[in-house]
């Protein structure tokens, strides 16, 4: 049974940081169950969630949902006072919509196949190399269409979830953020604005411990 608590499955350093950051911004109770990596652990979650990749959402309704991008969006319409989206049906809500699918399906993609290389050719670790160089390169150019939005957040002047799901796996690029912020100002400021705000403090405070 559920508590009423929204209760999150994942593991620190992937797309469930996403996901407790607008937890913490929300305020919304909820618990943290990592998820192990054995194989009983895997099957368990799969049980659960009906994928193996993280992260998923059990909802206080019962119900679990996965997909980071999906789950940002409810949470956003769920708790319409922390005002983490635009009003739906509105231009702006439109971009916001653009923007969360996009940096699901294009930069979280290329993290993947940054990190997981083998899994994307029959050859396995043969081709690994290729697929990661290639990966790293759609990173840079996923990053170069969004930056021109930033100002200073994705959607102007006010934070949304689209920007804390930018701040998370862009920190994901594997020579680190600095090149990244010398290549791109406004993507600097935008990264010093988002790990100013608590809920990301806690969170990544939490991760050091």
């Amino acid at each position: 049974m559920n508590d009423g608590k929204y209760k999150l499955f994942g593991r620190p350093g992937t797309g469930s940081d996403i996901v407790r950051m607008l937890l913490e911004e929300i305020r919304a109770p909820y618990d943290f169950i990592v998820v192990g990596s054995e194989p009983a652990d895997v099957e368990a979650y799969r049980a659960l969630a009906r994928t193996d990749k993280v992260p998923a959402l059990l909802l206080p309704q019962g119900l679990t949902i996965f997909e980071s991008a999906a789950i940002c969006i409810h949470l956003a319409a769920a708790h319409p006072d922390a005002r983490l989206a635009p009003v739906p049906g509105t231009v702006d809500h439109a971009r916001f919509l653009q923007w969360m699918v996009y940096l699901s399906a294009n930069l979280y993609e290329c993290a993947r196949r940054i990190y997981y290389p083998s899994r994307y050719s029959r050859e396995g670790d043969g081709a690994a190399e290729g697929i990661r160089q290639q990966a790293t390169n759609d990173f840079l150019q996923t990053l170069k269409l969004i930056v021109p939005a930033l100002s200073p957040y994705v959607l102007g002047k006010d934070i949304s979830a689209a920007d804390y799901y930018l701040y998370v796996v862009g920190g994901w690029y594997p020579d680190g953020r600095d090149p990244l912020h010398a290549n791109w100002q406004a993507l600097a400021r935008h990264t010093a604005l988002v790990a100013e705000r608590a809920a990301v403090r806690k969170v990544e405070a939490n991760q050091a411990n």
